[in-house]
């Protein structure tokens, strides 16, 4: 009965309202940090986000700008210039003769010595080849020596039997 006559009273009133109003400070002050942190976070993240976008927007506009010179520079070169020359002067024609001489030489021997590059890495096959070859031809050999040894001594019998 007490605690019922206590709150109805104006003062003991007040009195729980202020406590009230400090537990709901109380949350505020406990909610605040974490809204606060929420919301520099998200405006950290949106201008990081802004700072990427405007690298990524860069970046296709080099790449972009890279795209039409590789257009332009594919229509260069499949543009023929058959029909264009190089103006040269006349004191100079009998050395582009000789250079061009030159360079139909070396071309030719680079080819020759191109193939011969080109053929190092199958050396130690070939060797292992020309080495079974070599061992068969032995071989082979051997029987050729054995068979005219034979032939020869067929020969000598024949012989023999004639003239009887």
């Amino acid at each position: 009965t007490l605690d019922l006559t206590c709150r109805r009273t104006p003062c003991f009133a007040e009195f729980s309202e202020m406590e009230e109003m400090v537990n709901m400070e109380a949350e505020i002050n406990e909610v605040q940090p974490l809204l606060l942190s929420l919301t520099t976070g998200s405006t950290l993240q949106f201008s990081f986000i802004g700072k990427k976008c405007e690298i990524l927007q860069d970046m296709n506009r080099h790449l972009e700008a890279i795209l039409k010179e590789k257009r332009a520079l594919r229509k260069r070169l499949t543009k023929h210039r058959f029909q264009e020359s190089l103006p040269i002067e006349a004191t100079f024609h009998k050395c582009i003769v000789k250079l061009l001489t030159e360079a139909v030489t070396f071309i030719g021997k680079l080819e020759s010595h191109l193939q011969s590059v080109r053929s190092i890495p199958q050396i130690p096959h070939t060797m292992k080849n020309m080495d079974t070859t070599l061992s068969k031809t032995e071989v082979l050999m051997i029987e050729l020596e054995e068979l005219t040894e034979q032939i020869l001594k067929w020969e000598k019998l024949q012989k023999e039997v004639y003239s009887n």
